[in-house]
């Protein structure tokens, strides 16, 4: 799994969206737009709401041949489908997770240093996201002062697994992040707050590839 593509990944929120869009529609559109992968997140929800829930989005995604990543519910993963789990670090170790899914499973971790990202490799992680890159207003990044480019090159130095930015992306400052090392930037409000999905996730798509409007 370490050949995933995680350039452009949306991440879901139930209630940073714009109005009258849920999160399906934003993940049909951002699929068909070419986003890379997609993590449902919705910390609230009702693990059977969740659930189902899970299930919409693993049939969109499928359909436009992109991985579902859930997050934090592990126990899930089996009976939706799912391609992958991303957990933080006062969940599951990714070592405890791999004990839980299938050997081909996706495995994320939300990490702060190398250290972290380190321990998160050699526990089994396919990936690991530098949690809160930039100052942001996203309420489970809102107490960050934001980690900085700088360590996000330190941790793309310490591991071999793909390494994915986090925290207050967007169009404007998603090439540095890729310049700093990182294989893909992982987003919500970028895509989320926008009417227009497509040209959300398209414009994002040429920072992370280099190419400039």
């Amino acid at each position: 799994m370490s050949g995933i593509n995680l350039s452009v990944y949306l991440v879901t929120d139930p209630v940073l969206k714009t109005p009258g869009l849920e999160v399906c529609e934003i993940v049909d559109r951002a699929c068909s737009a070419g986003v890379s992968a997609v993590q449902y997140r919705d910390k609230d929800c009702p693990l059977e709401q969740y659930i189902l829930t899970a299930r919409k989005l693993k049939c969109i995604t499928s359909r436009h041949g992109v991985p579902l990543i859930l997050n934090d519910h592990v126990t899930a993963v089996r009976s939706v489908g799912a391609d992958g789990i991303h957990v933080g670090q006062d969940d599951m170790s990714a070592a405890q997770v791999r004990k839980l899914v299938d050997p081909d499973c996706i495995v994320g971790v939300s990490v702060f240093d190398a250290h972290q990202a380190r321990q998160a490799e050699n526990d089994g992680a396919t990936y690991v996201a530098v949690n809160g890159v930039f100052p942001t207003g996203t309420k489970h990044f809102a107490d960050s002062a934001g980690l900085g480019l700088a360590r996000v090159t330190e941790i793309c130095r310490a591991v071999h697994i793909p390494v994915v930015g986090i925290g207050g992306i967007n169009v404007f400052n998603a090439a540095a992040v890729i310049a700093a090392g990182a294989s893909g930037v992982a987003v919500v409000t970028a895509i989320t707050m926008r009417p227009d999905i497509e040209d959300a996730v398209r414009e994002l798509l040429l920072e992370t590839s280099g190419v400039k409007r």
